[in-house]
């Protein structure tokens, strides 16, 4: 399995258009680090192969009726705790700082963002849209999302873009070589380099996408 996790060498998007702004590579296994039957997650590797984020999550139920979902590191300390608003109709999830604490009570923890589906006429079919609003720092009530996310999930087609609109980061299929594309459990992440979005925060939204869409 690690040539499927190793990065590739092919710096360019899907279809073969060059990445003109330089990106930080890495790879995503839809898979739980930690082997178990029956169980889901996300493993993320950087760069070098090595695992910098994961999320193990041992319910056998359906993923739609599994509550709270813990972002770690390679070593299992909590980063983002990610939790579903069930009676939401826009599919809204909320991520909160676990700040290393392994309780795992969300109303206890300072609100990260705010993620939702949105809701619009005028998307094509197999298109997702979701925005973003950060939340922090004694702002008050935010209309405008800080970050939209557009394209196929599903396809592992996405962007994922700033308010100016300037692309910040991207999942695409993976690569073993140009005529190769691996599965889709396993995909590229690609994030802008200088971007002050943390890579943890933008797992994070990977993993909620995976979620709702």
């Amino acid at each position: 399995m690690s040539s499927k996790i190793h990065p590739s060498e092919i710096p360019a998007e899907e279809g073969g258009a060059p990445i003109r702004d330089k990106f930080i590579e890495w790879t995503i296994w839809k898979k739980s680090s930690i082997s178990f039957a029956g169980s889901d997650g996300f493993s993320v590797y950087d760069n070098k192969g090595q695992l910098s984020f994961r999320v193990d999550n041992y319910s056998r139920r359906s993923k739609y009726l599994v509550g709270e979902l813990l972002l770690m590191d390679a070593v299992g300390k909590p980063l983002i705790s990610l939790r579903p608003q069930i009676l939401s109709t826009h599919g809204q999830w909320k991520g909160y700082s676990a700040d290393g604490d392994n309780n795992s009570n969300a109303k206890c923890k300072p609100l990260i963002f705010t993620m939702r589906r949105r809701k619009s006429f005028s998307l094509k079919k197999n298109h997702d849209a979701v925005e973003v609003f950060m939340h922090g720092g004694g702002r008050g009530v935010v209309m405008a999302a800080d970050f939209r996310i557009e394209g196929c999930f599903k396809k592992r087609c996405l962007k994922i873009n700033g308010t100016d609109g300037v692309v910040l980061a991207q999942i695409s299929p993976k690569r073993a070589n140009p005529s190769v594309v691996l599965g889709d459990d396993v995909f590229r992440l690609s994030v802008k380099e200088g971007t002050t979005v943390s890579a943890e925060m933008i797992t994070a939204f990977i993993i909620v996408m995976d979620r709702i869409c």
